[in-house]
């Protein structure tokens, strides 16, 4: 008490400094460093007392809402909800909207093509039940959808004649066959082919396809082997009886038309010629298969490219009973008008049999022109003859840069043939002036075994056959008789070893194409031999 009363000058001042020293000892030791750290100590004082820190088991509540207000963002900016996008700013005014993709640039179809089957149609493979109908509207259909593919399933499906369209795909299923209808009253007319004057067989309007399409783009023909029958029999019947009055039609015809794949298929027995494309372009035969009776099936042509651009036969085995393949061009007059060459063609590794002509032709209708033609990998067995150039006074235009390359002769007539006398025209009004250009031919790799005549070229005072080359033949001969290659009014060479026999007035060159000493030789003494 002594200690207390001797600093507290009275009672109240006593409980004040008592007070004081209590709310002290409360708050703490307070340091200050200056008279300014009084009024920021008041202040810090003042904000804790009114705004008091969140208690620690809030914390985990607003971290989840956090996240979830942010993820359910992140979700609307990316789903078909949030392409209604909010942009805290607009796009730079030189941005450019992209475009999208053409349908060049995305293919034949923007869209996959719609896939159909026959007898969704009402088709119906028994053999007897005519498919006409049902072909036109599965075609009309793929037509009016810009394209698609028709399904023909197993089964015989007969038909009347039918048009293709653009961008479209006829696929036979394995044991799938169309048959055509013998009845020539179901095969419509048509005007004749401008190139050729009239039907090749009579005048006037002629039969049309059993498969046609014309002015056409992006055509496929293709399956797993089905086949496409003509049943020609009855026509062939008729054509020798001379029964039918316009020229009989083809099995498949395309004309006007550009890129086109047949493949995998079999196409068998055509009333004409089998598969003619005419004044086509960018055209592909593959792993087809090409039949008809070897005798009896007049004019059964395989495969004609006719007045056709960048051509490409392979891998396809014909068996018909006229020639296997034959490059043309029009008929004389009328195919010279017409002016359509066919060009840019390559044959190989093809098996051809034709009893009746040859394996590989050009001509005799090529008045257009033929030109850089490569025949290449050929086995041609038990045929009239191996490969056959043809054309005639009247023809015009030319037979220029053909390379026969690789080509096996079995069991053939005649291997190699050049006739520039094949008179066979339109009408009286051909001119025979018009006469063909033949040269710059060459065959390479020629072999063969039980050949009855080598080489035969025709040609003449009017159509001499100018810069023909051999190279590398080899010609196991039939019949002694004929050991020699027999020829007129040709010129050229003979590089290397070549049997039987070439013609006399060949050059003769060795593998390093140095002309052969012994030939100057023989040709100084025949010279000689003339002058006076």
């Amino acid at each position: 008490m002594a200690e207390i009363s001797a600093g507290v000058s009275s009672p109240r001042a006593s409980v004040a400094a008592a007070s004081a020293a209590a709310a002290a000892a409360a708050a703490g030791p307070t340091v200050l460093s200056s008279p300014r750290a009084a009024p920021r100590a008041a202040q810090q004082f003042h904000h804790r007392r009114w705004a008091p820190a969140i208690s620690p088991s809030y914390k985990p509540y607003l971290l989840a809402l956090w996240l979830a207000g942010f993820a359910l963002v992140f979700l609307w900016q990316n789903t078909s909800a949030g392409r209604l996008r909010l942009h805290t700013r607009p796009p730079t005014p030189t941005s450019t909207p992209r475009r999208a993709p053409s349908a060049d640039a995305m293919g034949q179809w923007v869209a996959s093509p719609p896939e159909y089957d026959l007898r969704e149609f009402g088709g119906v493979g028994d053999g007897r039940t005519l498919n006409t109908a049902a072909f036109e509207a599965a075609v009309a259909a793929i037509a009016e959808r810009g394209g698609g593919r028709l399904t023909v399933p197993a089964g015989r499906w007969l038909t009347a004649p039918f048009n293709l369209t653009s961008h479209m795909t006829l696929f036979l299923a394995s044991g799938a066959e169309i048959l055509g209808i013998q009845d020539e009253r179901y095969w419509p007319l048509m005007s004749p082919l401008p190139s050729y004057g009239y039907g090749r067989e009579h005048k006037g309007p002629r039969y049309g396809s059993l498969i046609h399409g014309q002015d056409l783009k992006d055509v496929i023909i293709t399956g797993h082997n089905g086949t496409i029958n003509g049943q020609g029999q009855s026509w062939w019947i008729k054509f020798r009886k001379k029964l039918l009055n316009h020229t009989r039609g083809p099995l498949v015809q395309l004309m006007r038309s550009s890129n086109i794949l047949i493949s995998n298929i079999t196409l068998r027995d055509s009333p004409f010629w089998t598969l003619h494309v005419y004044d086509c372009k960018h055209v592909t035969i593959s792993e087809t298969t090409v039949l008809a009776p070897v005798v009896g099936a007049p004019n059964t042509d395989g495969i004609n490219p006719d007045s056709c651009t960048d051509v490409m036969i392979e891998n396809c085995y014909i068996s018909v009973g006229d020639d296997g393949i034959a490059i043309k061009s029009g008929w004389d007059q009328y195919g010279i008008a017409y002016g359509r060459p066919s060009t840019n063609i390559t044959i190989r590794r093809v098996t051809i049999r034709s009893m009746v002509s040859a394996g590989v032709s050009i001509g005799s209708e090529m008045s257009g022109g033929v030109s850089n033609v490569l025949v290449e990998n050929v086995h041609i067995w038990s045929s009239r003859r191996g490969v056959r150039i043809k054309t005639a006074p009247g023809r015009g235009a030319y037979v220029n840069n053909i390379a026969y390359r690789n080509i096996t002769l079995e069991n053939v007539r005649v291997g190699i043939v050049i006739k520039t006398d094949y008179n066979e025209h339109p009408d009286e009004a051909f001119d025979p002036k018009a006469v063909p250009i033949v040269g710059n031919i060459s065959y390479t790799s020629i072999h063969g075994q039980r050949v009855r005549v080598p080489v035969r070229i025709q040609g003449s005072a009017e159509i001499p056959v100018r810069n023909v080359t051999f190279h590398d033949m080899s010609v196991g001969l039939l019949d002694k008789k004929y050991h020699v290659f027999q020829c007129s009014f040709v010129q050229g060479q003979v590089i290397g070893y070549v049997f039987p026999v070439p013609c006399k007035n060949l050059d003769l060159y060795n593998e390093r194409r140095e002309l052969n000493a012994q030939f100057l030789l023989v040709s100084l003494q025949r010279l000689k031999a003339v002058s006076p």
